[in-house]
């Protein structure tokens, strides 16, 4: 992966995964003493300076416990969404780019994860506003509320280290 793209998971000082953040803020946060390396690159990549050599992190921990708010409801977002629907279409399972109502907004559907599906564009056109009984169709999973602390980190990484694995807990979505 590029290294402006890469990404770095950010623990608190108990282990628990706080979020996904960018290398080179990671590496910021070493070099101050604010975090150290729990895993490095699995290549044992190094970044070297005049004075300094830092081991290229895949997982890093703060130094000090930082206190998290507590966040009840899961807010919805169309990144959210896909990374729950594993971008694929909930009606044919083809590559989805948009996202559909299953029970249209013109005929009183909510805006919610239970009726909010990642659709491919094909798919989207065909079913227009109709209901899914008047076409026949079936979804393919029952959409639901993303469930675990930690599903929102992976949102928005395309692709997550398998280092990681271990300190997210439960599944993602």
């Amino acid at each position: 992966m590029p290294w402006g793209r890469r990404r770095v998971l950010l623990l608190n000082a108990t282990f628990e995964p706080l979020t996904a953040l960018p290398l080179r803020r990671a590496v910021v946060l070493i070099v101050c003493g604010k975090a150290e390396v729990v895993h490095g690159d699995p290549a044992g990549l190094l970044l070297h300076s005049s004075t300094a050599t830092v081991v290229v992190p895949s997982v890093i921990r703060l130094s000090n416990y930082v206190r998290v708010p507590y966040r009840g409801r899961v807010p919805m977002t169309r990144a959210g969404l896909m990374h729950r629907d594993r971008y694929r279409c909930a009606y044919c399972g083809g590559r989805a780019e948009t996202i559909d109502h299953v029970v249209p907004r013109s005929r009183g559907g909510p805006h919610t994860w239970q009726n909010c599906v990642a659709c491919c564009a094909k798919c989207n056109h065909r079913k227009a506003d109709k209901l899914l009984s008047e076409l026949g169709w079936r979804l393919r999973v029952v959409p639901n509320a993303p469930r675990g602390p930690h599903w929102r980190l992976l949102a928005g990484v395309t692709e997550a280290d398998p280092l990681w694995l271990p300190y997210l807990g439960e599944p993602a979505a």
